[in-house]
């Protein structure tokens, strides 16, 4: 049975940079690549699925376009916990992979600063994009496409 594994993309929140390179590791593997993002963003492919702007429209798009064994690149927390009940790969764009041993701690977490907000508190938000963040996310993304993902389940 042939290799129908896909990558599917949070395209509303991922840099053209990794965007980029999902492209590119899709061609070098022969994997389709699949975007999805709501109509405010101006992207344009051959797999790209135009999704309205409400709240969680493209978490459930990706939701439903995802197999057991996909790659999704996220960094929406709760769509990477439902895509690894799916037996999804999860990975950010930044290259951090997820896993269903971490994701509850993550969960907490973010709920945390979440709280810490409201209250009135800061945090810290994302630094910049640097080129390190695209060389690590080029080497996990191959590192999940090379995985042998049947051994995963």
């Amino acid at each position: 049975m042939p290799d129908r594994r896909k990558i599917i993309v949070d395209a509303d929140a991922c840099p053209k940079n990794a965007l980029e390179i999902c492209y590119i590791l899709g061609k070098e593997f022969s994997l389709e690549v699949a975007t999805v993002a709501s109509f405010e963003h101006n992207i344009r492919g051959e797999n790209h699925f135009v999704v309205g702007n409400a709240p969680q429209e493209t978490d459930i798009k990706m939701a439903n376009l995802v197999c057991p064994g996909d790659i999704a690149v996220t960094g929406d927390l709760g769509l990477v916990a439902l895509l690894l009940g799916k037996k999804a790969f999860c990975i950010s764009p930044q290259g951090k992979i997820f896993s269903e041993d971490r994701i509850d701690f993550l969960l907490e977490e973010r709920s945390i600063k979440q709280k810490h907000r409201r209250a009135g508190g800061r945090t810290k938000g994302p630094g910049k994009r640097t080129i390190g963040d695209d060389k690590n996310f080029e080497k996990n993304l191959r590192y999940l496409i090379k995985k042998d993902f049947k051994k995963a389940f």
